[in-house]
């Protein structure tokens, strides 16, 4: 009877054990399920970072596009401005030798010392757009609509004035030569396309606007 109570026991605890295998292979199944499938959730995630990259790079792209496009109100404003701003610096170079103020010899001074670079700036676009950059001497008076361009018999009147009479002059002529240049750079801002020009038209709409102020104070019209 004994013998028989201890055969049951052994079976029974060999059917325990058996059953314990059986669990921990069930839960190596198990775990060999979650593992693939948490592989599976990380290749899932992969492609979603590349999208983000694409967009990335194709934001770029566009931000790129956006700084070298340009249009015709562009290429006007460039070419117009170019010898607008020359005849600003051929007036400027003759108060050195002519002007009596101090305030007009520095105000001319800072004339050229702004618009010599912009210039050559101006210049760079045109080339890069494909553009004829208009020769030096070119003073089409009536096109690209240069407002406050000196006629010839003006500027004549300017190199031969000197003293009191070249400061009143040149800061007339100025004055409307700077009028000029603020309506071409308005124009610019409200149909250009081209990013950086319509920056530089805003830069020229703050600074001229400042000197027309400058140049009105010097004449006693403030």
């Amino acid at each position: 009877m004994i013998r028989k109570r201890s055969l049951m026991r052994r079976t029974a605890v060999v059917a325990a054990a058996g059953a314990a295998a059986l669990v921990l292979a069930a839960c190596g199944g198990s775990g060999g399920d979650d593992g693939s499938a948490g592989h599976g959730g990380h290749a899932a995630t992969a492609p979603s970072s590349a999208p983000s990259s694409s967009a990335s790079a194709s934001a770029s792209a566009s931000a790129s596009a956006s700084q070298g496009q340009h249009n015709a109100a562009d290429v006007a404003f460039a070419k117009g401005m170019i010898p607008h701003h020359r005849q600003a610096v051929e007036m400027a170079d003759l108060a050195p030798g002519r002007a009596r103020s101090a305030e007009v010899k520095k105000l001319a001074a800072d004339i050229k010392k702004a618009q010599d670079p912009e210039i050559r700036t101006l210049s760079g676009w045109l080339t890069s757009w494909g553009e004829d950059v208009p020769a030096e001497g070119a003073m089409d008076h009536s096109s690209h609509d240069m407002g406050g361009m000196m006629t010839a018999e003006e500027m004549t009147g300017l190199e031969n004035a000197s003293g009191k009479a070249f400061d009143t002059a040149f800061t007339e002529l100025m004055i409307k030569h700077h009028e000029g240049a603020v309506e071409m750079a308005r124009t610019e801002q409200a149909d250009g396309a081209h990013g950086p020009a319509r920056k530089m038209a805003g830069e020229i709409i703050d600074s001229q606007s400042a000197e027309i102020e400058q140049m009105n104070a010097l004449l006693g019209k403030d």
